[in-house]
């Protein structure tokens, strides 16, 4: 015996429902399809499910986490204004600040709220994937595998700078932040690297500064940097460590 599918009783199955306010009487896609769509890109967005919890709504900024109230704004700020304002996000800060958390949250709501195609992925995965379908007999990287990442509509680049630089990882970058840049696509970046210059730029500007923590032109280069600075709004986030403060507590 067949099991009867539920029909969605708005548009009976029709995917389109009557808007009775409408001018002319017109319609618009039921909410069972924006549903479907929101699960299918939901599921293209790549969120390892580690991150799956996390939420604007969820994101703490009060209390002892009240330095980071600018930063869940400029994320809720964001989504309110895509796709009318495309300009990207660059969130800078120490690691457990809760980067990630903003950015998934960011991606999650442009999907669930607008069917905003996502797309997640680990700055270090995402090397390694590049790196493994290189073909040295053609000396060239699988499209297949960049395509995706240079057609996003929002990109979230998870950890830029994570990988120790050499040409080849500063060419990867400069190829992937060229195109979607050119494109007018709209990425988000998360990093655990200080928004300051190369090392051959600080000794110029301050030769007395010998000694000094690594920064993000020292890891993707200044062009790059330059050129993220056309593509995202910065944004700095300064706090304690979430995950050392609940480890303490833990043990405490």
């Amino acid at each position: 015996m067949k099991a009867v599918s539920e029909v969605c009783p708005l548009c009976a199955g029709s995917g389109w429902k009557v808007v009775p306010d409408a001018p002319e009487r017109g319609v618009k896609r039921c909410d069972c399809q924006l549903r479907a769509r929101s699960d299918a890109i939901f599921v293209a967005a790549r969120i390892p499910k580690r991150y799956e919890h996390c939420e604007l709504s969820n994101y703490e900024f009060e209390g002892s986490h009240l330095q980071l109230a600018p930063a869940r704004m400029a994320a809720c700020r964001f989504v309110e204004e895509y796709p009318v304002d495309k300009t990207g996000l660059m969130l800078v800060g120490t690691i457990g600040t809760g980067k990630t958390h903003l950015a998934v949250g960011i991606a999650k709501a442009l999907i669930r709220e607008k069917g905003i195609a996502c797309l997640f992925y680990d700055y270090r995965e995402l090397l390694k994937e590049i790196q493994n379908s290189y073909n040295a007999s053609v000396q060239t990287t699988e499209l297949a595998l960049l395509k995706p990442v240079f057609d996003a509509e929002v990109l979230i680049l998870d950890e830029l700078g994570a990988v120790r630089p050499s040409e080849w990882v500063w060419d990867t970058v400069s190829l992937i932040l060229n195109t979607r840049y050119n494109d007018n696509r709209t990425t988000i970046i998360t990093t655990n690297f200080a928004d300051e210059p190369a090392a051959s730029v600080s000794r110029s500007l301050s030769p007395a500064r010998a000694s000094r923590d690594e920064t993000l032109g020292d890891r993707i280069g200044e062009r790059m940097r330059s050129r993220l600075h056309e593509m995202c709004r910065i944004v700095r986030m300064d706090g304690a460590d979430f995950r050392q403060r609940f480890r303490s507590a833990s043990f405490g």
